[in-house]
């Protein structure tokens, strides 16, 4: 047909869903499990809940700054773009979640096992943690969730600025880097309060 225009490539993309709404039933899984074993001082719980939670932030730091990121490093503009359309969303609500799990129920496991007490011999071990992990959840929802939210909002303009997402991608995974490496103090942080 004479005169027809052919969308843009900007028409064609999909929109991208910032929050995956999928994924939200499994976060409120996540809460209620997290509230119940808080609410009724539910030892089992309370431990599942921080060891699957801290794993899994521990991993996903590790993985995501010292696997993902030197891999992403190499891609051009338009790969990291694609990659981000299908990462960033589901980091959105994993991330969040298992901070949630690993903290809520962290404090909880040391106040029953008397380790807030200053007389307990891993006082000091825990003020430690407290300190790494306070600094670790402050990066987090400051940098990595702002930044991610970013990537997803400027790949959802009618025209995205490559160079933006890739920015903000970079700070993303540096940052991801970071608390990775700090991940490993929390490690050795945990295995010792685990071990006493």
């Amino acid at each position: 047909m004479v005169g027809a225009t052919i969308p843009s490539q900007a028409h064609l993309r999909q929109k991208i869903q910032v929050v995956p709404l999928a994924g939200l039933p499994v976060v409120a899984v996540a809460v209620v499990f997290v509230a119940l074993s808080i609410g009724l001082n539910w030892r089992w719980g309370l431990m599942f809940n921080h060891v699957v939670g801290g794993g899994l932030w521990t991993g996903i730091d590790l993985f995501v700054g010292f696997v993902i990121g030197p891999i992403l490093g190499g891609l051009s503009i338009p790969a990291r773009a694609e990659f981000a359309a299908r990462f960033m969303p589901k980091m959105v609500i994993i991330m969040p979640t298992v901070v949630m799990m690993t903290l809520a129920t962290g404090f909880q496991v040391a106040r029953q096992a008397g380790n807030l007490a200053a007389s307990s011999p891993n006082h000091a071990w825990l003020i430690v943690s407290f300190c790494v992990v306070g600094v670790m959840a402050a990066v987090a929802l400051s940098v990595l969730e702002p930044a991610n939210i970013a990537v997803l909002y400027e790949m959802n303009k009618p025209v995205p600025n490559g160079e933006r997402i890739g920015r903000l991608m970079k700070r993303f995974i540096y940052t991801a880097g970071i608390t990775g490496a700090m991940q490993i103090a929390t490690l050795i942080i945990m295995t010792r309060l685990g071990s006493r």
